[in-house]
């Protein structure tokens, strides 16, 4: 009897893996309007003048347009970014040249950022202009105007209260300055019109300057 010899198993030769072209996930779509460019509207007025109220009716209104809004409240920025601050005109001024930059960072990336904050010096509100005028970012300031009279007895914060009372000092419009725009973008008499036709008419300057 012969004894049959096998030839070994041929052994498969290693491939190199037939490369595939990564999947393409189309984008999603964004859920709100990029239609416009962003834009920083400041909103100037003393306390209890009306400037949060016309800002958060003005969000909504754009939002239902479907725009980016972010509204960047005063008292907010004190307890956090600005809670080193005190309320001397320098820290003031270091306190809105701080949400200046902030509002331009969002601004500059498509957000309408409202800023009711009261920024009461003149220079302070030039200067954040200027730094959106250098990024070539739209600012607007909107005056929302109410005679101290009317916002001491609207007091919203109880703060001409407290300054009758003589528990804090530096109130803005009673015993510290506030220097009014002269010639804002738009003046909202806030004492003379309900929220909804000041909303109305801020979301109006928007669209004439081809922001919203």
């Amino acid at each position: 009897m012969t004894l049959q010899t096998l030839a070994p198993a041929p052994v498969p030769r290693a491939t190199a893996p037939r490369a595939t072209a990564p999947a393409v996930c189309p984008p999603a779509p964004a859920p709100y309007c990029t239609c416009y460019p962003g834009s920083t509207v400041w909103l100037t007025g003393l306390p209890s003048s009306g400037k949060t109220t016309v800002a958060r009716a003005a969000a909504e209104l754009l939002r239902a347009r479907g725009r980016r809004v972010e509204v960047l409240d005063g008292d907010e920025f004190r307890r956090t970014l600005s809670d080193d601050l005190g309320f001397s005109r320098e820290d003031r001024h270091r306190n809105v040249v701080r949400i200046g930059h902030v509002a331009q960072v969002l601004a500059r990336n498509g957000v309408t950022v409202l800023v009711p904050v009261i920024a009461p010096y003149a220079d302070s509100r030039a200067d954040v202009r200027s730094s959106h005028a250098r990024s070539r970012t739209a600012f607007l300031e909107v005056h929302v105007a109410a005679p101290v009279e009317v916002c001491a007895h609207r007091d919203v914060k109880g703060l001409y209260a407290s300054r009758a009372a003589g528990e804090i000092s530096g109130l803005t419009g009673v015993d510290a300055p506030y220097e009014a725009p002269r010639t804002p973008d738009l003046r909202i008499d806030s004492h003379h019109e309900p929220v909804e036709r000041s909303a109305t008419a801020l979301i109006a300057l928007l669209t004439e300057r081809g922001l919203a």
